[in-house]
């Protein structure tokens, strides 16, 4: 039990480790908070810093995640490792280390996602690649992507239901400002620069 509490609370302090931050200081020597959204993510490093830095923010985050779920079923099992790649996600979102203002944790979803179930994940992601290729909003196709995870999952069990229910509640929470946006026609497409807040 001790190990268990122990795997879900180092997940939470892995998901503290900003990627976004630690890129925009060794790429631009800036705090990518105070540029455009604000948000320490990768779509915010990819619209401030370009391709390259938002790809490396992107795998950073989605890694952490996926090192958080082995460690969770190396020390607990698989029920274990559900609740690391949440509690990942949460500590990405939330970081007790940086006032709690963290990214929106779709990267770190991904990699989550890949850990627990590969095909289902690949599933989810095709599915936001194809609505970001065809619209342009990454925030329509992280969230669509997100939400069809739990449905996917609810025919591999019931607890991968609940724990893909966790992610997408959580993402959409997240991204509430955008769809606010994305409903008034006032969402940020792909390719739109960030300037400094």
């Amino acid at each position: 039990m001790l190990l268990k509490v122990l795997a879900v609370l180092l997940s939470y302090v892995i998901g503290n480790f900003s990627t976004s931050i630690i890129v925009s200081k060794l790429w631009a020597g800036i705090d990518i908070r105070k540029y455009g959204s604000g948000n320490a993510g990768a779509t915010n490093v990819l619209r401030t810093l370009g391709m390259k830095a938002g790809l490396v923010t992107f795998i950073g985050d989605a890694l952490k995640a996926i090192l958080a779920v082995w460690i969770g079923r190396r020390l607990g099992g698989e029920g274990t490792a559900l609740i690391c790649g949440i509690a990942v996600v949460i500590g990405h979102n939330w970081p007790a280390f940086l006032g709690f203002k963290g990214g929106k944790g779709i990267a770190s979803s991904i990699g989550v996602g890949l850990s627990v179930n590969p095909i289902i994940a690949i599933i989810c992601i095709i599915v936001g690649i194809l609505i970001i290729a065809k619209t342009k909003y990454v925030s329509l196709g992280s969230v669509v992507a997100i939400c069809l995870l739990p449905i996917l999952l609810l025919f591999v069990g019931f607890k991968f239901f609940l724990f893909g229910l966790a992610l997408a509640l959580m993402a959409i929470y997240r991204h509430k400002e955008n769809i606010s946006r994305l409903l008034k026609g006032t969402e940020s497409k792909l390719g739109q620069k960030s300037r400094i807040k």
